[in-house]
């Protein structure tokens, strides 16, 4: 084993009381767990055995971090002694299916494959004690596991910001401890070229760098106004003086990666993106464009030009290379966000729609992932693209990622005409999304799989994947900040049965690894204090209650706007206000590091007697405003396109469009004096006024996210409005209502006059 193996390595512990039964906290849940009286301890004279060759190198790593352990080296023979011992039983029925049993005699991991046998290791490794004095004992268990989703997939953009090779094998270690089996290694797009090109060298000599763009110059800013080193440009990514950002892999790099993947149980697939999102190498070689010349339509950037013979050469001189350098059978080519502009203008594109007989600039499209499809499989890869390769046909051997939550029909489609599909779903499952108070628990129990699939179509659907995109992520702590404990989550859903999700007792068993975070040095995000809103109202006086679940965190605020380091006050308790305050909170982890900064406001307020019932009758009026709006002021001064009626803030089906800019008009019918909670959830922006005063603020362009807001209101019928718009994907909107016992109020609560 490479040394830097066990600098990578991350451990897993769980504090261990000298007791006969300990609690086991493992993630994702085994589909059968017994746990036993007493425990295994791990002495100098373990042994650690392995009865088949091929698991020689798992062995070797078990080695590794009972090492980091136990601050001691075992014995590694192929020979079964008592002890720890590794067995490959291909009679286990299903694929990655593992048993692991732990007696006070000794620990015995089967797999039906030598990959299979990783993950019990990972099993192992969340069992593993901290090491508390000379003994290490392991809770004794019967475990008997396998799981849901062949495919459980984790997506790192290393192009909008680079992460080196150790920062990806890191990245690759904390997937395996939670039994991801997919790395999607997104390598290429406009903002760099991440991977060496040996034909073509300009490639990462020159597409690799790049002066800092707008995301570069967005994150610097944020880094200043939240006062959080996470979002600085990391400096051995720079160079020219801090001019120039970027970096890449050489191909003895990428070959490191995919050896350790591999040695993980991880598949590796390579991501080159194109027609589209190629810029970066349009920027080196001019030719590759319909018009000699990198560019960028409305949205997207300018494709290569697929009416050339040059380019689909260039295309295919790179697969080669890339051939060499992963041999998993599957590559990704993206084919997402064309801009088809400069295909509509050039003589090239039209004389190959032409010649081959296609309808248009769609069909080309297709054409082209058809040709690099077809040498893919000659080379005896198979493609992956996401889900716009549907558009204007998709071959029969192609596997597409369903990401666009909006383009609903498309896993029907291709489980129809008997493609595979890998569900990616954007609403869920973009981990550079920002987080609310909701967003884990959302993950946890959506349902991935659409409705109406039959039998045949749902064997079709492969599996599970969480992207994580880098615009906004410039560093590895960032990375860890954004991903955990999301990962956590994604990995039970992708693992266990849907029988088995439970989210009260995944929360709990998520407590136990934060503390095991701490331990690893993960910059995790942690758990949000419970009852803090945007905006939380009070009459007379009220007390001021932060519960946080962990004792580990430390709780700072400040009252007068500037950010709280680790001099400010320190919340201890629940304490009492009697006068509107404004908060400003951060919690702290153990080893000082800050997380995001909350912003709270405690609103002093007088109960607030609504109308009387009047002609209203039950309702709310909708407006639909067609068209695209960046903040909900905007709405006001869009002509109606179509009027609706509706019982609460939801998107009309007469809506069919993505031009969604809505107005919520009516009464909210309040039948007892009390403390409201409004939750607003949207993407993209949405707003909240009650009695003509902003309640939930959540507008602007931004993916999902809910935020609350509270309101003292009395008896009767009090006007409400709701703006609601969405730049490009058909989002959502919700709004849920609560009292102050935490009751929701759903039916009959709104009127139109």
């Amino acid at each position: 084993m490479r040394k830097e193996l066990i600098l990578l390595l991350l451990i897993f512990m769980v504090s261990c009381a000298d007791n006969e039964k300990t609690e086991v906290n493992i993630i994702p849940h085994p589909v059968e767990l017994t746990v036993n009286q007493g425990g295994f301890k791990l002495t100098k004279q373990t042994q650690l055995s392995y009865s088949d060759p091929a698991l020689k190198s798992a062995a070797e790593y078990l080695n590794i971090v009972l090492k980091s352990v136990t601050g001691q080296e075992y014995t590694v023979s192929q020979q079964s002694k008592e002890g720890i011992s590794l067995h490959v039983d291909a009679s286990l029925s299903t694929e990655d299916a593992y048993t692991l049993n732990v007696t006070n005699t000794g620990i015995q991991i089967t797999g039906s494959n030598p990959q299979s046998v990783m993950l019990g290791i990972q099993t192992l490794r969340q069992l593993i004690p901290v090491k508390t004095d000379n003994t290490i004992r392991v809770q004794n268990v019967s475990i008997t596991d396998s799981p849901k989703w062949k495919w459980r997939g984790m997506m790192l953009d290393v192009s909008r910001h680079f992460f080196d090779k150790n920062e990806v094998k890191r990245f690759l270690d904390i997937m395996a401890q939670y039994k991801f089996n997919k790395f999607h290694w997104h390598l290429t797009d406009d903002q760099g070229w991440r991977v060496e090109i040996k034909k073509y060298p300009l490639l990462t000599e020159k597409g690799a760098w790049r002066t800092a763009n707008n995301h570069d110059r967005g994150c610097i800013d944020l880094a200043e106004k939240q006062s959080n080193t996470d979002y600085l440009l990391q400096e051995d990514k720079l160079r020219n003086n801090g001019t120039e950002y970027g970096g890449y892999y050489t191909q003895e790099e990428i070959r490191e990666v995919v050896a350790y993947a591999a040695m993980l149980g991880i598949d590796v697939i390579p991501e080159i993106d194109m027609p589209g999102h190629f810029s970066a190498a349009i920027s080196q070689y001019s030719n590759l464009a319909c018009f000699e010349k990198a560019g960028w339509g409305k949205v997207f950037s300018a494709p290569i030009c697929p009416g050339k013979d040059a380019t689909l050469e260039f295309c295919k001189d790179i697969f080669k290379e890339i051939f060499e350098l992963f041999p998993n059978e599957y590559v990704h080519m993206g084919a997402d966000e064309v801009d088809k502009t400069n295909w509509i203008k050039c003589p090239h594109c039209q004389a190959r729609i032409k010649n081959n007989k296609l309808k248009d600039e769609k069909e080309l499209q297709s054409w082209f992932v058809h040709q690099m499809e077809d040498f893919l499989n000659e080379n005896g890869k198979k493609l992956i693209g996401w889900d716009e390769i549907l558009e204007g046909g998709m071959s029969k051997s192609a596997t597409m990622m369903w990401w666009r939550t909006w383009a609903k029909k498309a896993v029907h489609e291709a489980t129809a005409q008997g493609n595979e599909v890998i569900l990616t779903p954007n609403s869920h499952y973009y981990f550079d999304y920002q987080q609310d108070y909701s967003t884990l628990r959302k993950l946890y129990e959506f349902q991935p799989l659409p409705k109406g699939l039959s039998a045949e179509e749902t064997k079709l659907v492969k599996g599970l994947q969480a992207n994580v995109w880098a615009e906004w992520i410039p560093s590895r702590k960032r990375q860890d900040y954004m991903t955990m404990p999301r990962m956590f989550a994604l990995s039970e859903v992708a693992w266990s049965q849907d029988k088995d999700l439970n989210w009260d007792n995944f929360y709990q068993r998520l407590l136990a690894h934060y503390p095991r975070m701490d331990a690893m040095g993960i910059n995790y995000r942690p758990l949000d204090l419970n009852g803090v809103h945007v905006s939380n109202s009070f009459v007379g006086e009220t007390t001021v209650t932060w519960d946080y679940p962990l004792s580990t965190i430390s709780i700072r605020y400040t009252t007068d706007g500037t950010t709280p380091n680790e001099n400010s006050s320190l919340y201890t308790a629940p304490f009492t206000i009697n006068e509107t305050t404004d908060f400003t909170i951060r919690l702290f982890r153990p080893d000082g590091s800050a997380a995001d900064i909350i912003k709270t406001s405690y609103r002093k307020e007088e109960y607030i007697i609504g109308e009387e019932q009047g002609n209203k009758i039950p309702g709310l009026k909708c407006e639909w405003h067609e068209a695209v709006v960046n903040k909900s002021a905007e709405i006001e001064t869009i002509p109606v396109k179509a009027e609706f009626v509706v019982n609460e803030v939801v998107i009309p089906e007469g809506v069919t469009n993505h031009k969604q800019a809505m107005k919520y008009i009516g009464y909210l019918k309040i039948d007892k004096e009390d403390i409201y909670t409004f939750s607003l959830g949207s993407d993209d922006g949405s707003m909240l006024y009650i009695n003509n005063e902003v309640v939930v603020d959540n507008d602007g362009p931004h993916g999902p996210r809910t935020l609350r807001g509270q309101k003292a209101l009395g008896k009767g019928y009090h006007p409400i409005v709701v703006y609601y718009f969405d730049m490009n994907n058909g989002g959502f909107v919700e709004l849920n209502i609560t009292d102050s016992d935490n009751n929701e109020i759903k039916n009959g609560f709104f009127y139109i006059p």
